[in-house]
């Protein structure tokens, strides 16, 4: 196992706890909870990646790639692909 290995371990397992900056870790959180409800997201979680370093094109970004990713994964879900 490499040590990238081992960091995507530990994201995996529980990213509040895994060795990466602040910055990234307030952006798996807004990701997260994207991924949860993202009804619940409110101007708080803006301003918290905005402290994080993140500009509203960083954000925009943000959102976009995660809400992609969570469609094309229900679509997956959806049609089967990967279940045997």
């Amino acid at each position: 196992m490499t040590l990238d290995d081992e960091l995507v371990a530990a994201i995996r397992t529980n990213f509040r706890a895994a060795p990466i900056d602040e910055r990234d870790r307030m952006m798996l959180e807004y990701v997260e909870q994207m991924t949860l409800d993202a009804t619940q997201i409110t101007p708080d979680h803006h301003t918290r990646l905005r402290a994080a370093g993140f500009d509203d094109r960083g954000i925009l970004q943000v959102t976009l790639i995660a809400a992609w990713f969570n469609y094309i994964n229900r679509v997956a879900d959806a049609l089967g692909v990967g279940r045997t």
